[in-house]
């Protein structure tokens, strides 16, 4: 079984850190495991992780222990990895105005003729 399909069949956050070898403290894994994983998971993306199994495997070691370093130095508020999260502080776009046209109504005569003689 490769590295990525060894990694792909763990279930938990403590399975990422006791599968790669990475030392955690408890608590704070309780409060930021998904903000971890998901940065991690950011990592990956970023760093493509290629080569050999083994190379693979300390790649994805590596990107986890920054993951967990981001968030023993501030929150997941902080860290902001969720969408949500970002959005919460991202600047409110200003309402576009609504148009409302000042040019004259066009009325054909023939809807003049019809008005003056009802």
């Amino acid at each position: 079984m490769s590295a990525i399909d060894q990694l792909r069949s763990l279930s938990s956050a403590e399975d990422f850190f006791d599968t790669l070898g990475v030392a955690y403290d408890p608590t704070v894994l309780r409060v930021a495991r998904l903000h971890i994983l998901r940065r991690m998971g950011e990592y990956l993306y970023t760093n493509e992780a290629v080569g050999s199994d083994d190379d693979i495997w300390l790649a994805c070691r590596a990107f986890l222990e920054n993951a967990y370093n981001d968030f023993l130095e501030s929150s997941p508020i902080e860290q902001r990895v969720f969408k949500v999260l970002k959005d919460a502080v991202k600047p409110k776009e200003e309402p576009k105005p609504s148009f409302v046209s000042l040019s004259p109504v066009v009325v054909s005569s023939h809807d003049m003729e019809r008005q003056n003689s009802v």
